[in-house]
């Protein structure tokens, strides 16, 4: 069994055990239910990896992992109210299922349970962690707010989309991979490293979700591509294309975005086709290997355990081998 598996195995197990109170059932089976949904448990597992890489035990970060997986799933249930998304993971989102105002109250109930959950860190290590978790918290509500006033804004650039995305994606994986090592004791300057591996390892996992959405295999990807054209979100592609654009190209690519009606597999071919004569896909490649390559230089002067370093650089590759 390898040792991300292991981990998993460990997270879901512990997941099972958690208890919420029976009633009032429309407040607590959401939160089972979400919970229960499955998913990779990527950000618990980092926890466990930043802990034992500095010498500290899985058991003894098990709680933090917990709340960090209860929050990241409390912000799915949230984002998936704001978007009106009718599924996640292939299910029918909470709201959906129940109601919005079920929704809302079942996530303010997952958020105080992951405090709760992360609270639970070693004594020693309480002050960092919660300091930690909360300015990630925070800063993943400014990205999905960020998120939201883009979609009412005409202009976009991209060093703000980047923050962005850095915000409300990337800075968990970092912040789970800091509060594994501040459990175990770490030193500022080794747990700071792992946070800005997480970070740019996010960035660049994202941007490749943008390519992906474009240019990705449906037998490999899992879905038809284009859906962020036909949902006329703003991506790198898009912006760094307006960015690229002449005048004709730039009104073109404005009419396909601002049309209300369309057909679904021309608006996608069309756009695609800009995206090419553009090169953005390649500029969107560059700026994810830039923060690819980031990620790996500050994981490499981590002062770690060798082995889990090696795990962290396996991990980091597994992630980003979808784009080829």
């Amino acid at each position: 069994m390898s040792e991300l598996v292991r981990y998993q195995k460990h997270i879901t197990e512990a997941l099972a055990k958690l208890e919420f109170p029976a009633q009032p059932a429309e407040l607590y089976d959401p939160i089972r239910y979400t919970l229960a949904m499955g998913g990779k448990r990527m950000r618990p597992v980092l926890v466990l990896l930043g802990c034992e890489m500095f010498g500290g035990t899985a058991e003894s970060a098990i709680f933090p992992a917990l709340g960090i997986e209860v929050f990241h799933n409390f912000t799915l249930l949230h984002d998936d109210i704001m978007d009106e998304a009718p599924l996640r993971r292939g299910l029918p989102t909470v709201h959906t299922k129940w109601n919005s105002n079920i929704a809302i109250l079942s996530g303010d109930v997952m958020f105080v349970e992951a405090c709760r959950l992360i609270s639970k860190a070693p004594v020693s290590a309480l002050s960092r962690v919660m300091d930690v978790y909360y300015k990630a918290a925070g800063d993943v509500c400014e990205g999905q707010q960020w998120d939201m006033n883009f979609e009412q804004q005409d202009t976009v650039l991209l060093p703000e989309y980047l923050n962005m995305i850095r915000l409300k994606t990337a800075v968990l994986l970092g912040a789970a991979l800091q509060i594994g090592a501040c459990c175990a004791g770490a030193n500022e300057e080794d747990a700071h490293l792992l946070y800005d591996f997480g970070c740019h390892l996010g960035i660049a996992f994202q941007l490749q979700d943008d390519v992906l959405d474009v240019f990705g295999d449906p037998a490999v990807f899992g879905k038809q591509p284009g859906g962020d054209i036909l949902s006329n979100k703003k991506t790198y592609l898009k912006l760094r294309a307006l960015e690229k654009a002449t005048p004709h190209q730039a009104e073109t690519l404005r009419n396909w975005y601002s049309s209300r009606e369309f057909v679904a597999a021309e608006k996608v071919e069309a756009v695609t086709q800009l995206f090419i004569n553009l090169q953005v896909r390649e500029d969107a490649e560059a700026e994810m290997n830039r923060h690819f390559q980031i990620a790996m230089s500050s994981l490499n002067a981590v002062n770690g355990q060798t082995k889990y370093t090696t795990i962290l650089e396996q991990f980091a590759q597994e992630l980003m081998v979808r784009v080829k």
